[in-house]
């Protein structure tokens, strides 16, 4: 009876985490769904620190994990406090990591209460559990030094561009032998091979996921980013059958499905495959071949003689970028398209699905500025309008408004879908100077006839304009 007990509840723990997910669809119902979401796997927790017999090590047993849990609450709780939205990617980042990392501790811990190998025979439950930990091994290491990797390049730490040297390709490859020729030794449990097996496992991967990062550029890093959340939820299914926990096995099949799906998509958006993403080194050849040279020069104007326009303006169209995010001027911006609104113009705020560090980091800038959801409209939607679109206001965005994407056979980023900014009829690109974006790749839309560059702070620019708008 106990036994059906708990399984009961962690199918009702499962069930409310799979809730959590669904909320996360959307805007309005995000906020409940990651509470719902925290709440299935704390009961989760908590029924399996009773399913597995943890609760009876006595006062010390209890000790520990009322520690544990207070000092990753304070933690958590610091850091959610004083990360910033420009810091959101990085945070992710590393929470990808330590996903990875604590799904290979599980399998470590599990590996070291095994009888020694060799000196017993080997149950086929015993063969399944070291397979399973030696992928868990490799995807969960993998997943840890790969974050670290991304995390230090999206915080500038490291620099963004690809690292690229003879033989990379050759290296990768001898390591993934090296993790598969581990992988079968531990699987047969040779008694003088097994311990050595796990450790070069835990090694091989770890190198792996700082050798699988490294020649990604730093424009790429989004789609990386999901992939990582993908392999970390991977890493956590493969640990809920090493120890039998059906909760840890679903909740992990859901992250890394959905993680997947969204690495594809966003593929999709840049059009190029995961393997390009991985081993094309984008950026690198940015730098050396940046498409055909720009013609004429970029035309700036003044807050005041963009006003005039902005108030004549009866359809705007807001096109935001990371520029957005580092100079925090969501709620300005949602500011100036509550008073274009109040002056009779239709405002709407064009999503590209790679904007940004991050999957959806666009959308959840916009949400902490309360702008309303059915004002967001992805790439797709906005384009076949933006013909119609008196102004076209671009704040940080670079690769994902470029031109050259659909004219230049010669550019990188040749065949990307884009939003379509240079269709309209005005368009306004606010930048704090005259350099690139991350990806090193000059814009052509800057020089295009119909659009004006405003330089400056974003978000000082736009309470400019915001403050000549209320007159």
């Amino acid at each position: 009876m106990r036994d059906i007990a708990i399984q009961i509840a962690y199918i009702v723990s499962a069930g409310i985490f799979i809730m959590g997910i669904k909320m996360l669809g959307s805007a309005t119902t995000a906020r409940r769904g990651n509470r719902l979401s925290a709440i299935g796997m704390l009961l989760a927790v908590i029924i399996t620190l009773f399913d597995q017999g943890i609760v009876s090590a006595g006062i010390q047993g209890y000790a520990w994990i009322a520690g544990g849990i207070a000092l990753g609450a304070l933690i958590g709780g610091i850091l959610a406090k004083r990360v910033q939205m420009t810091g959101m990617p990085e945070m992710v980042a590393l929470l990808n990591g330590f996903g990875g990392l604590a799904s290979l501790l599980v399998a470590w811990a599990e590996y070291a209460t095994l009888p020694a190998l060799g000196l017993i025979p080997v149950s086929g439950e015993m063969r399944f559990t070291l397979v399973v930990s030696a992928l868990t091994v490799i995807v969960g290491g993998i997943t840890f030094t790969g974050s670290l990797v991304a995390y230090l390049k999206l915080s500038g730490k490291m620099s963004g561009r690809p690292f690229l040297f003879a033989g990379q390709k050759a290296i990768n490859f001898v390591v993934m032998l090296v993790l598969a020729a581990a992988t079968v030794a531990l699987a047969l449990a040779l008694k003088d091979y097994s311990a050595t097996a796990f450790y070069t496992l835990i090694g091989g991967a770890f190198l792996l996921g700082v050798l699988g990062v490294i020649p990604i550029g730093g424009g790429d890093m989004p789609v990386v980013i999901s992939l990582l959340n993908s392999l970390s939820g991977v890493a956590a299914s493969f640990a809920g059958f090493i120890i039998g926990n059906t909760v840890l096995i679903v909740a992990g099949c859901l992250v890394g499905a959905s993680g997947l799906i969204l690495t594809v998509i966003m593929c999709k958006a840049m059009n190029r495959t995961i393997g390009n993403v991985l081993f094309g080194g984008f950026g690198a050849a940015a730098s050396g071949s940046g498409g055909a040279a720009e013609q004429g020069e970029m035309k700036a104007v003044s807050t005041e003689d963009a006003y005039y326009i902005l108030e004549a303006a009866r359809s705007v169209v807001v096109i935001p970028g990371y520029g957005m995010a580092v100079a925090q001027a969501q709620h300005v911006v949602k500011e100036l398209g509550e008073l274009l609104e109040n002056n009779g113009a239709e405002i709407r705020y064009a999503i590209h699905p790679v904007a940004g560090r991050m999957p959806g980091h666009m959308n959840v800038l916009l949400a902490e500025a309360d702008v309303p959801y059915e004002q967001l409209v992805e790439m797709d939607n906005i384009n076949p309008i933006m013909p119609t679109v008196d102004v076209a206001i671009v704040i940080g965005a670079n690769d994902v408004v470029n031109p050259a994407a659909a004219t230049d056979p010669s550019s990188p980023i040749y065949g990307m879908p884009i939003i379509n900014a240079h269709e309209a009829k005005t368009v306004f690109a606010l930048k704090r100077g005259k350099g690139t974006g991350f990806s090193g790749l000059e814009n052509k839309l800057f020089f295009m006839p119909n659009t004006r560059m405003i330089y400056g702070d974003a978000k000082a620019t736009v309470a400019d304009l915001v403050s000549q708008m209320k007159g």
